[in-house]
Protein backbone atom coordinates (compact mmCIF):
# COMPACT_ATOMS: atom_id res chain seq x y z
CA UNK A 1 0.00 0.00 0.00
CA UNK A 2 1.31 3.44 -0.87
CA UNK A 3 1.33 6.53 1.30
CA UNK A 4 -1.95 7.03 3.12
CA UNK A 5 -2.85 10.39 4.60
CA UNK A 6 -5.40 8.70 6.88
CA UNK A 7 -2.85 6.14 8.05
CA UNK A 8 -0.21 8.82 8.74
CA UNK A 9 -2.64 11.20 10.45
CA UNK A 10 -4.05 8.47 12.70
CA UNK A 11 -0.54 7.36 13.67
CA UNK A 12 0.48 10.94 14.47
CA UNK A 13 -2.69 11.33 16.51
CA UNK A 14 -1.88 8.14 18.44
CA UNK A 15 1.51 9.62 19.35
CA UNK A 16 -0.21 12.78 20.60
CA UNK A 17 -2.63 10.68 22.63
CA UNK A 18 0.22 8.72 24.24
CA UNK A 19 1.93 11.99 25.17
CA UNK A 20 -1.29 13.39 26.60
CA UNK A 21 -1.76 10.19 28.60
CA UNK A 22 1.77 10.57 30.01
CA UNK A 23 1.01 14.19 30.94
CA UNK A 24 -2.25 13.18 32.65
CA UNK A 25 -0.56 10.38 34.54
CA UNK A 26 2.60 12.16 35.69
CA UNK A 27 1.53 15.79 35.95
CA UNK A 28 -2.17 15.57 36.84
CA UNK A 29 -2.11 12.21 38.64
CA UNK A 30 -5.18 11.15 36.64
CA UNK A 31 -5.30 7.47 35.72
CA UNK A 32 -8.80 6.24 34.86
CA UNK A 33 -9.94 8.77 32.28
CA UNK A 34 -6.47 8.84 30.77
CA UNK A 35 -6.50 5.08 30.24
CA UNK A 36 -9.84 5.30 28.45
CA UNK A 37 -8.49 8.07 26.23
CA UNK A 38 -5.33 6.07 25.54
CA UNK A 39 -7.31 2.98 24.57
CA UNK A 40 -9.76 4.71 22.21
CA UNK A 41 -7.30 7.23 20.79
CA UNK A 42 -4.71 4.65 19.80
CA UNK A 43 -7.32 2.15 18.56
CA UNK A 44 -8.20 4.46 15.67
CA UNK A 45 -4.87 3.99 13.93
CA UNK A 46 -4.64 0.31 14.85
CA UNK A 47 -7.99 -0.37 13.18
CA UNK A 48 -6.97 1.59 10.10
CA UNK A 49 -3.84 -0.56 9.91
CA UNK A 50 -5.96 -3.68 10.28
CA UNK A 51 -8.18 -2.52 7.43
CA UNK A 52 -5.18 -2.44 5.10
CA UNK A 53 -5.26 -6.24 5.08
CA UNK A 54 -9.01 -6.69 5.21
CA UNK A 55 -10.28 -9.94 3.77
CA UNK A 56 -13.05 -8.26 1.82
CA UNK A 57 -14.64 -4.88 1.10
CA UNK A 58 -17.19 -5.64 3.85
CA UNK A 59 -14.38 -6.38 6.31
CA UNK A 60 -12.61 -3.14 5.28
CA UNK A 61 -15.78 -1.10 5.85
CA UNK A 62 -16.34 -2.82 9.19
CA UNK A 63 -12.81 -2.00 10.43
CA UNK A 64 -13.11 1.61 9.28
CA UNK A 65 -16.53 1.88 10.93
CA UNK A 66 -15.12 0.66 14.23
CA UNK A 67 -12.27 3.18 13.87
CA UNK A 68 -14.93 5.86 13.42
CA UNK A 69 -16.66 4.74 16.62
CA UNK A 70 -13.34 4.88 18.48
CA UNK A 71 -12.74 8.41 17.16
CA UNK A 72 -16.17 9.46 18.42
CA UNK A 73 -15.44 7.91 21.83
CA UNK A 74 -12.08 9.70 21.93
CA UNK A 75 -13.86 13.01 21.49
CA UNK A 76 -16.09 12.10 24.45
CA UNK A 77 -13.04 11.54 26.69
CA UNK A 78 -11.44 14.79 25.48
CA UNK A 79 -14.66 16.68 26.28
CA UNK A 80 -14.80 15.10 29.72
CA UNK A 81 -11.15 15.89 30.47
CA UNK A 82 -11.70 19.51 29.43
CA UNK A 83 -14.91 19.93 31.39
CA UNK A 84 -13.29 18.50 34.54
CA UNK A 85 -10.25 20.80 34.19
CA UNK A 86 -7.68 18.07 33.53
CA UNK A 87 -6.79 19.69 30.21
CA UNK A 88 -7.12 23.31 29.20
CA UNK A 89 -8.97 24.71 26.20
CA UNK A 90 -5.80 25.06 24.12
CA UNK A 91 -4.92 21.37 24.47
CA UNK A 92 -8.54 20.39 23.91
CA UNK A 93 -8.79 22.51 20.76
CA UNK A 94 -5.61 21.00 19.29
CA UNK A 95 -6.61 17.41 19.96
CA UNK A 96 -10.27 17.74 19.05
CA UNK A 97 -9.39 19.47 15.76
CA UNK A 98 -7.20 16.55 14.72
CA UNK A 99 -9.79 14.07 15.98
CA UNK A 100 -12.55 15.75 13.96
CA UNK A 101 -10.34 15.69 10.85
CA UNK A 102 -9.92 11.94 11.35
CA UNK A 103 -13.70 11.55 11.73
CA UNK A 104 -14.29 13.40 8.46
CA UNK A 105 -11.68 11.30 6.65
CA UNK A 106 -13.12 8.07 8.03
CA UNK A 107 -16.68 9.04 7.04
CA UNK A 108 -15.47 9.85 3.53
CA UNK A 109 -13.53 6.58 3.26
CA UNK A 110 -16.51 4.55 4.43
CA UNK A 111 -18.91 6.31 2.03
CA UNK A 112 -16.52 5.86 -0.90
CA UNK A 113 -16.03 2.19 -0.04
CA UNK A 114 -19.76 1.62 0.07
CA UNK A 115 -20.10 3.28 -3.32
CA UNK A 116 -22.25 6.17 -2.04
Amino acid sequence: MGKSILRDKSYGFAILIVRLYQYLQYEKKEYSLGKQLLRSGTAIGALIREAEFAQSRKDFINKMSIALKEANETLYWLDLLKDTDYIDKKIFDEYSKTNKELVAMLVSTIKTSKGN
